[in-house]
């Protein structure tokens, strides 16, 4: 189950994507951090994404032609419905908090999801 990106797997509480994007390296980093002042020792964090497409750009003021610019930073491409960062160990409240802080750091809507648990 651990493979799908639209169900929460690890954790109690998942915070999912609304819509497309790009979300950089710098903004997953703001996340984690938002998330675990929030956490701090009470439950465990896990990120979801990882940013593996690198955007290159040229400098500027260069002509054109040259071959390609330098990567300038990495990014994660994310879809509607993958679950971005997951938390257990914490209460709703607390959880619906650390998410909400996450939230104003990420370039895209977003919403809390709980886990589903299995019906026999």
């Amino acid at each position: 189950m651990a493979a799908r990106g639209d169900a929460v797997a690890f954790g109690s509480y998942g915070l999912k994507a609304l819509e497309n994007g790009w979300i950089t390296s710098r903004q997953i980093e703001a996340g984690r951090v938002a998330i675990a002042r929030k956490v701090r020792k009470f439950g465990r964090m896990w990120i979801r994404i990882f940013p593996d497409k690198a955007i290159t750009q040229k400098p500027a003021e260069t002509r054109m032609g040259k071959g390609k610019g330098a990567p300038e930073y990495w990014v994660c491409v994310v879809k509607p419905g993958r679950i971005l960062f997951e938390i257990e160990g914490v209460s709703e409240e607390l959880a619906a908090e650390a998410f909400r802080l996450c939230s104003h750091k990420l370039p895209i809507k977003t919403r809390m999801v709980a886990r589903r648990e299995a019906v026999a």
